[in-house]
């Protein structure tokens, strides 16, 4: 063991990611500022220090083996375990002291997250944040993988060694054409919209949110008819806006400057959707027991 790991250095790490990253010698070799030839016999030296195969070649294509697969995530670790430690000796050498990786669902940036960004800088503004929009199912992978240190998620369903803090919670409301006959004053509920098709979150990307919004529908007599799925709510709303059908969404996405789709809130359900605070109980980042401090506050 010790002799191999006195023959790997960061650069076969750093190789690695990019090639796993791009499946390309030639993509992979432009972004690193290598040669092609240089790249392959980088990977063909790295697999002789570990003695095996990372890459499955074919004339056509690269594509990453199991022992491949294995080894990226523990790559992603130490190369984030890197970055991280560059980064905190470089502030500290500027008198800062840490960095927390955050991610977050859309809407966490359009309601609460600011405010707390906003809050922790004046507590602690010699710790700087590295943010990334990522899906719940996402954001859990970074998380453990250690990638990112803290996430905003709508979910409360975690695997085992995760912490959560619900820190915010709202209401749902609807998105309709603009020239929809339904308007806020003859709206009366969702079952108004049973025939409607709908287009929702995947149900895989947050299975929490998706079923509250089933339960929705349920409550009111109807299954909704799914005919589109996406996360992303600029695609929903322009899906929404060329009569593709209609969405659910959380209040605090419920504005746009598209003049072409209204919103209806949904103020009468007993359904409400939840932004989580989820962490890795296990996380070592020095700097993350500081912003979690000011979360019991929330």
């Amino acid at each position: 063991m010790i002799r191999i790991t006195n023959r790997l250095e960061l650069r076969h790490l750093n190789y690695f990611k990019v090639l796993v990253e791009e499946l390309h010698y030639r993509k992979a070799s432009e972004r690193l500022f290598i040669s092609q030839s240089a790249l392959s016999q980088q990977i063909k030296n790295l697999e002789e220090i570990l003695e095996v195969i990372l890459f499955e070649r074919t004339n056509r294509r690269v594509s990453l083996s199991h022992a491949g697969e294995l080894f990226y995530n523990d790559v992603l670790q130490i190369l984030n375990k890197v970055e991280t430690a560059v980064a905190n000796i470089r502030m500290y050498a500027m008198g800062n002291t840490g960095q927390i990786g955050i991610g977050f669902v859309a809407s966490a940036i359009t309601s609460v997250l600011p405010s707390l960004l906003k809050q922790f800088n004046v507590n602690c503004p010699n710790i700087r944040f590295r943010l990334d929009e990522l899906n719940n199912a996402e954001q859990l992978k970074a998380l453990q993988n250690e990638t990112l240190d803290l996430g905003f998620m709508r979910s409360n369903n975690l695997p085992h060694g995760f912490v959560c803090k619900r820190i915010y919670i709202e209401t749902f409301s609807l998105v309709l054409p603009a020239e929809h006959p339904v308007t806020e004053d003859d709206f009366r509920d969702i079952s108004q919209f049973r025939d409607e098709n709908f287009i929702l979150f995947p149900n895989e990307q947050s299975p929490q949110y998706y079923q509250q919004i089933i339960n929705i529908c349920a409550d009111y007599g109807f299954l909704p008819k799914v005919a589109h799925r996406s996360i992303h709510t600029p695609t929903i709303f322009k899906m929404v806006e060329n009569g593709m059908g209609i969405s659910v969404i959380p209040t605090s996405l419920a504005f746009s400057e598209n003049t072409n789709i209204k919103f209806l809130e949904l103020k009468g359900v007993p359904q409400k959707t939840a932004l989580y605070a989820v962490w890795k109980r296990q996380n070592h980042n020095p700097a993350l027991p500081y912003f979690l401090k000011m979360l019991v506050s929330v």
